[in-house]
């Protein structure tokens, strides 16, 4: 069975439904993973998204900041809302593809906003550098005590905030102490992705040489015209899953139209 999942960080669900319908009519996505919805659980737009054609939806959301969502064409069981740093911060969201499990281990997908870490990249002179850094820790820390990676059917994905190679960002040099690309963001990054031997889906398809962008500045007067992206969205799976997926694409389209999100939509599609 064929899937199409994308990931897209919409920076207000609400400001942006119509992106999401414009983005939705185009691509039709079985699942669409949102973060940054800004919006309560009480206040999330269920009418409209279900007037989509996506029957299965499920939230983790807070008011005006943060939250995740879920929307599916096929039926889904929420796993889990993990709060894992205490914060009481909308940045985690799991569920259950029942009808892409079968006999098979049960294939669990998750939604994660990491947060972005502010400014300063100084742990001791801002307080949200810190607290993302100590966020990939304890991602680390979770998925090296679940089960065995070789066998659990997982595919994780979301704004995960880092660009962690040299070709992620638009100067590697210039970007080494700018938040999102300092060694200690990549390295934290690196031992949770390495916690459960997760693939990088998206560079199973783009070479690991070759510029990948998701993400462009709204600071920027052409985003085209100086391209300074990095990629901060991504999707991984864990090793049971390594032969899924089937392609990939980055909707850059999206960065141009009306008011848009300064991320772009990732599709990946995958046999299950």
């Amino acid at each position: 069975m064929l899937i199409k999942l994308a990931t897209w960080n919409i920076n207000s669900l609400r400001l942006r439904m119509d992106l999401v319908a414009r983005f939705i009519k185009l691509h039709q996505p079985d699942i669409l993973c949102l973060q940054e919805i800004k919006c309560h659980n009480d206040d999330f737009p269920m009418d409209a998204v279900n007037a989509l054609g996506y029957e299965h939806v499920a939230v983790n959301g807070q008011k005006g900041y943060h939250g995740v969502a879920i929307l599916s064409r096929l039926p889904l069981e929420l796993d889990d809302k993990k709060d894992l740093d205490g914060s009481g911060e909308a940045r985690h969201l799991s569920v259950r593809l029942p009808q892409l499990s079968g006999s098979q281990p049960p294939l669990i997908l998750h939604n994660f906003y990491v947060p972005a870490g502010g400014d300063k990249p100084d742990i001791e002179q801002n307080p949200k550098f810190r607290q993302k850094l100590a966020y990939f820790d304890l991602m680390t820390s979770w998925f090296s005590k679940l089960a065995k990676h070789d066998q659990q059917r997982l595919i994780l994905l979301g704004d995960l905030n880092v660009a962690p190679l040299e070709t992620d960002v638009w100067s590697h040099k210039q970007m080494l102490k700018v938040v999102s690309h300092t060694p200690i963001e990549v390295e934290k990054f690196s031992q949770t992705r390495a916690a459960y031997q997760f693939i990088d889906v998206m560079r199973e398809f783009v070479p690991a040489q070759e510029k990948l962008f998701t993400w462009w500045s709204y600071r920027a007067r052409d985003w085209q015209a100086s391209n300074r992206g990095r990629r901060l969205d991504h999707i991984w799976t864990s090793p049971a899953l390594k032969e899924a997926a089937k392609s990939m694409q980055v909707i850059t389209e999206t960065r141009s139209w009306p008011r848009p999100s300064d991320h772009v939509p990732v599709i990946a599609e995958f046999d299950l």
